[in-house]
């Protein structure tokens, strides 16, 4: 088997804390200028405007005004924790980028608390922002693996469509890049299977096509490099022709690195 790459992709894998946690530090944005006036009710029902596609200043807003609500009907959503994972994965610091998932982690628990657990979304976004919390911490990451696959499972039985197939998504990665046993919990085979799903189900979705492709390589199978090859020029093509917003640019950055890969692996055996 290849080297697995461990936490490398964005914010795909998603590690629990423990009792040891990420920074829960906020980022206070109330010194923006331009807010619009806003009330959390009225952020939930249009949530769906709310994504990559929204510029920085509209959900740093936004999410100033969920942090301060006592709305029950929407603390127990996964809106905030949603927000704030958009918001850490455009922060090029890295400190803020911690603090924003952190916050994310915060409003999903909140959202547990309050009821929120039958609702995949919540598991998902909260499992999301834990990994990019600690994605450059690797002792805590694996002292915490049980927890991940916990979430992403209950993201998975309760709301397996949400973001394009999120959940086989994430959970797939998590088996693909994590150790195996006994040091970790990750399993190729599980890994192919779920990415399968995923690209199955959910065949507009460029990270789809790319995760599976690393899947099939991790194989080490000479007989599946023209589908890796196949898999990762369709979610190329599907990047470039989508509007991805700004999750564009580090998806591309992503599929570049394991372009690199494949091409120095084929160089290296001329």
């Amino acid at each position: 088997m290849r080297k697995i790459r461990l936490l490398p992709i964005v914010s795909m894998l998603s590690l629990a804390v423990g009792c040891v946690g990420p920074q829960r530090e906020h980022i206070r944005t109330e010194l923006l200028s331009g807010c619009p006036t806003q009330n959390a009710a009225a952020l939930l029902a249009e949530q769906d405007q709310l994504g990559p596609l929204s510029d920085t200043h509209t959900l740093a807003c936004a999410v100033n005004v969920l942090r301060d609500t006592q709305d029950t009907a929407v603390r127990r959503t996964a809106l905030g924790s949603r927000l704030c994972l958009h918001l850490a994965e455009r922060e090029v610091n890295q400190v803020k980028r911690e603090k924003f998932a952190a916050e994310g982690v915060e409003f999903a628990e909140t959202a547990l608390a309050q009821g929120g657990g039958g609702d995949g979304a919540v598991h998902y976004y909260l499992a999301a922002n834990l990994g990019l919390a600690v994605r450059e911490h690797i002792t805590l990451a694996m002292e915490n693996l049980g927890r991940l696959e916990s979430e992403m499972k209950q993201a998975l039985a309760l709301s397996p469509d949400i973001d394009d197939g999120g959940p086989l998504r994430l959970l797939g990665a998590l088996y693909l890049k994590a150790p195996p046993w006994p040091g970790g919990i990750g399993d190729l085979d599980k890994a192919l299977e779920l990415l399968e799903k995923a690209v199955m189900k959910h065949p507009g979705h460029p990270i789809n096509h790319l995760f599976y492709a690393q899947a099939l390589w991790e194989e080490d199978d000479e007989a599946n490099l023209s589908r890796v090859k196949a898999e990762l020029a369709l979610g190329e093509k599907l990047l470039a022709k989508g509007n991805w917003g700004y999750n564009r640019e580090p998806w591309q950055k992503e599929f570049a690195m394991f372009a690199q890969e494949l091409g120095e692996a084929e160089l290296s055996r001329r």
